[in-house]
């Protein structure tokens, strides 16, 4: 109501308005003259409340005219002819006093209303932004919001919310932990404290899984905002892009992969072997690439048609998938032919043609089994052709190629076989395989025991039993040949059940032995062995069997062993410690070294490796490093051996910082059994 009185004299013409002013001023005028009597006094009780409200209502120029009026009718009116203008009557200040109450209190009145207009303006100016703003913001096209600096919601859009599912009231002031899918909550949060941190906008593509609905892909801008009191906000606008990006992927998909396996094609294949080659000459990163060829693929699509290979093309596709790595490339290289590109593998090349050679032996076995197209079993065996590269700079036509020609050399060696394209490496490939089938006859009966002493303040105190493979054709086989080939194939499990089973009976018969009965036996015990479920069970099973006193039983182990599952590995020493078994920890420094794991390993002995004994004392970090080792064992309360010490200056040198216990060829190689019980009697006799 006090809207439209303020907004009545701008909407009337100038002559209602003053017709308007006239017709309340006679109006006033009469109910004075009728209705008052004359000798009241009371001149102005009705024009004076007309004239403000004529300022008031219509305006300045009418309020001036009804005062004028006012004062001037009132005087001939209402004011006693005796009275007069007199200065010592002072009648006159009657008309003047009415003249300066109405108009001094009608002009400030007009001031209050035009501030009141602009007031009315600007919050109607207000509003009609405000509803643009919301009519823009609430559109279905993009979703909007604000929070504060802590993450609460301030504003959302309609769209928003009814993505979320939300209704007007149960959103604000929440934060994204409350509100948002939780497989994009931890990417917002980052991106939020980046827009505070820098006060820079960020883009970022979020695929999004709305509740009953497929997944999304939304482009999101976040942006910084600071008020006028020095508070920030991140302001946000997502914009869903799942359209584009669909087509975008259907695009990708013709470029890139095969239409009818649906696997890469040769182009992707390229891509990406050739970044591989990038890589690896930069890395010094060994990878390998398969070339498979289904062996008479030809008379099948001769004799069935092509629809049948197809099919067939289909279920090898889906074969190959279940057969190789993930991070690694199956590609479809054209017509019959698949391509594996391999990466990551061993740096060594025997043992990276290893991996390459176990997997193209897994595709061999699956691509040789039946086809049932159309309910009739057809066999399509393969030929692969393996190469490996990494090794120098060379384009993607070098390793294809050479996986090529490889491939018709398996072919042409009658087709269902593999083939490597390097003669090198096929006879070494050819020559582990011999040894891996010698390895397997090896066990236990060409396997021994050899025993090197180890000595403490001059004392023979125990030894290390150290396996060697006695070969009947030939000869002694270096443990450095045929450990890791066992740690390869798993024949590692069994040969070191044996060494322990071995080394347990040992020391049995040297309990009847006053030289030898007083000696520990250390094991090395392989991660993998250590590793299976059933290790303690075996060791106590062992221990059981054979009647061997576990106090005169030292494990060793080595740094690699500790990369996975600590507290497993320290449950089954704290088991076997409690039993009397002691732990040493071989190779130290060479590998995982940790001080965090060594304070919760329930070690009794650092072993001192020999990389570190043989330049000392004339190389400084060696001796640096050796003095360390002694240091960190003492300062856990820890045993430390050296082993590889071959030399006088070398033992005075260690003997002098601290290590008393020794190994190596000064004090006398890994022996059999018969001259090793030789030596300790000549060592007993020679100290007794």
């Amino acid at each position: 109501m006090n809207n439209r009185i303020i907004l009545l004299h701008h909407e009337l013409s100038t002559s209602r308005r003053y017709g308007l002013a006239m017709s309340a001023f006679v109006l006033a005028f009469m109910i004075r003259a009728l209705l008052i009597p004359l000798d009241t006094g009371l001149h102005f009780i009705t024009l004076y409340p007309t004239t403000i409200a004529v300022f008031y209502i219509l305006g300045i120029g009418p309020g001036l005219l009804i005062t004028t009026l006012s004062a001037t009718g009132a005087y001939f009116s209402f004011i006693a002819p005796q009275w007069s203008f007199a200065l010592a009557d002072r009648n006159y200040f009657i008309v003047v006093m009415y003249v300066i109450g109405s108009t001094l209190p009608a002009l400030v009145i007009y001031q209050l209303q035009r501030y009141a207009f602009s007031l009315h303006e600007t919050l109607k100016k207000l509003q009609d932004s405000d509803d643009r703003f919301n009519a823009f913001m609430n559109c279905n096209d993009f979703l909007s919001w604000m929070k504060d600096d802590q993450g609460r919601y301030i504003y959302m859009n309609k769209h928003y919310q009814s993505r979320l599912r939300l209704t007007d009231k149960n959103w604000f002031g929440k934060t994204e932990l409350d509100l948002i899918p939780k497989n994009i909550l931890k990417n917002s949060i980052k991106t939020d404290q980046q827009v505070l941190k820098t006060k820079q906008s960020i883009n970022t593509e979020i695929f999004v899984n709305i509740p009953d609905s497929q997944q999304n892909c939304w482009l999101s801008t976040k942006f910084h905002f600071l008020d006028s009191t020095g508070r920030q906000y991140i302001g946000g606008i997502a914009v869903d892009i799942s359209e584009r990006k669909a087509a975008e992927n259907k695009i990708e998909r013709l470029a890139f992969y095969d239409s009818l396996t649906d696997l890469p094609n040769r182009r992707l294949l390229s891509d990406r072997l050739a970044h591989l080659l990038n890589v690896s000459a930069r890395q010094s990163h060994i990878g390998a690439l398969l070339f498979i060829d289904l062996d008479n693929f030809k008379s099948l699509n001769d004799t069935y048609g092509h629809s049948h290979g197809d099919q067939l093309l289909q279920q090898a596709a889906n074969r190959l998938q279940r057969s190789v790595r993930k991070g690694d490339t199956l590609a479809r290289f054209g017509g019959d032919e698949f391509v594996i590109l391999i990466e990551d593998l061993n740096d060594d090349e025997i043992e990276a043609s290893s991996q390459a050679e176990a997997t193209a032996e897994k595709v061999l076995q699956i691509l040789g089994q039946p086809y049932f197209i159309e309910n009739k079993p057809h066999i399509s065996t393969p030929s692969i052709g393996v190469t490996l590269f990494g090794d120098m700079e060379e384009t993607i036509e070098g390793p294809l190629k050479r996986a090529d020609l490889a491939m018709y050399q398996a072919k042409s060696a009658g087709k269902n076989t593999i083939r490597f394209f390097d003669p090198a490496i096929q006879a070494a490939m050819t020559k582990r395989t011999l040894l891996e089938a010698d390895l397997r006859v090896a066990i236990p009966h060409q396997l021994q025991l050899h025993y090197q002493p180890q000595i403490t303040d001059g004392e023979l105190i125990g030894v290390e039993a150290l396996l060697r493979w006695q070969h009947p054709k030939k000869g002694m086989i270096s443990p450095m040949d045929f450990i890791p080939l066992a740690e390869d194939t798993g024949l590692i499990l069994p040969i070191g059940r044996w060494v322990i089973e071995t080394a347990c009976i040992q020391q049995v018969q040297w309990q009847f032995s006053p030289s030898l009965c007083e000696l520990s036996i250390a094991i090395n015990v392989s991660a993998r062995q250590f590793h299976k479920e059933n290790f303690v069970a075996e060791i106590l099973s062992i221990l059981q069997t054979t009647g061997a006193n576990p106090r005169r039983l030292k494990i060793e182990l080595t740094e690699s062993i500790l990369v996975s599952n600590i507290e497993d590995i320290s449950d089954k020493m704290r088991i076997l410690r409690n039993k009397g078994i002691k732990f040493s920890l071989d190779d130290f420094g060479t590998g995982y070294s940790s001080l965090a794991y060594l304070k919760k390993l329930p070690l009794n002995q650092l072993k001192i490796d020999r990389s570190f004994i043989q330049d000392i004392p004339n190389n400084s970090n060696d001796t640096a490093i050796a003095k360390a080792i002694i240091a960190l064992a003492k300062s856990l309360g820890l045993s430390v051996i050296a082993e590889g010490v071959e030399t006088e200056e070398q033992r005075r040198f260690l003997a002098l910082n601290g290590c008393t216990s020794f190994q190596g060829y000064l004090y006398g190689r890994p022996l059999p059994i018969m001259e090793f019980e030789l030596y300790a009697e000549e060592s007993l006799s020679t100290n007794g």
